[in-house]
């Protein structure tokens, strides 16, 4: 009875009062019960993502109208005169634009990352490892995060433990990108204006690892137990841009995938540094 089950074969063969009977009977009722829980749990998964998805859509086009009088705001600014007395005016609607701007692109990377973390959280987005480069990994992601480093005049320099050689690990490249993106951001954001943000490649037996130094405040060992915790902000960056979710969302995709992220911790050294492990 237990093999039929495990097979989807099973059904009732004895149909009297004897205690086979009754066990067959009680059999197909719990077997009835669980596929039935394994539909509800579907159901909900679906109307879960569903949720998801109308959220995400939904956002986009309010979103969407601040930028564009953001943009409409900026343009009748322009077309102001230079009158003495209205240079005043003038540059307070220029900070009021740009202050809607920035909380228009903080929105917009809040929305991004609690739909992914949702998403994943959830089970309804899948992540899928693969064998695949680890220097292009870190070369798209560099390439993603470098207009915002150019705007500090942060310098990236990259390289690896052993020289120009290809590493190869097993992780999804699109949502692994999304979690070293997410680190890169921070040693972008925390650095000094002029400062470097070196990316650094190591191997052992087991793992391929992604190191990102960068020359910030560094972590201290009180904020490095909860750094990868949902919405933490660290004692010394309360003040700067963010939400406190893009380690956390890089923690739960490595996790997927056999891999793990830890941050080292140095009060010796000025900066911090973040390593991303990926499963070979």
């Amino acid at each position: 009875m237990l093999d039929d089950a495990q097979n989807g074969t099973f059904f009732e063969s004895s149909y009297d009062e004897t205690k086979l009977s009754r066990l067959e009977s009680r059999w197909k009722e719990f077997l009835e019960t669980s596929v039935l829980s394994n539909r509800n749990l579907e159901a909900e998964r679906h109307r879960l993502e569903q949720f998801i998805s109308d959220i995400s859509h939904q956002t986009k086009t309010p979103m969407t109208n601040i930028r564009m009088y953001t943009e409409l705001l900026n343009e009748e600014v322009n077309k102001l005169s230079e009158k003495e007395n209205e240079e005043a005016t003038v540059d307070r609607i220029k900070k009021y634009a740009q202050e809607i701007g920035r909380q228009n692109e903080r929105l917009e990377f809040l929305i991004d990352s609690l739909t992914k973390l949702s998403r994943l959280e959830s089970g309804t987005l899948e992540v899928v490892a693969a064998s695949s480069p680890v220097n292009e990994l870190v070369k798209k992601a560099v390439s993603a995060v470098k207009p915002k480093a150019d705007k500090k005049k942060i310098s990236f320099m990259t390289a690896d433990a052993e020289g120009d050689i290809s590493i190869t690990a097993s992780f999804d490249m699109k949502w692994t990108l999304e979690a070293l993106i997410n680190v890169l951001d921070n040693a972008v954001k925390y650095s000094p204006e002029g400062g470097r943000v070196e990316v650094q490649l190591s191997e052992t037996e087991m793992y391929a690892a992604v190191h990102v130094i960068d020359e910030g405040p560094g972590i201290s060992e009180e904020d490095a137990t909860r750094v990868f915790g949902r919405f933490f902000r660290g004692s010394d960056v309360q003040q700067a841009d963010g939400v406190g979710i893009g380690l956390y969302l890089a923690r739960e995709i490595l996790s997927k995938e056999d891999g793990y992220i830890k941050v080292i911790s140095n009060e010796k050294r000025k900066g911090g540094e973040f390593i991303l492990y990926l499963r070979k």
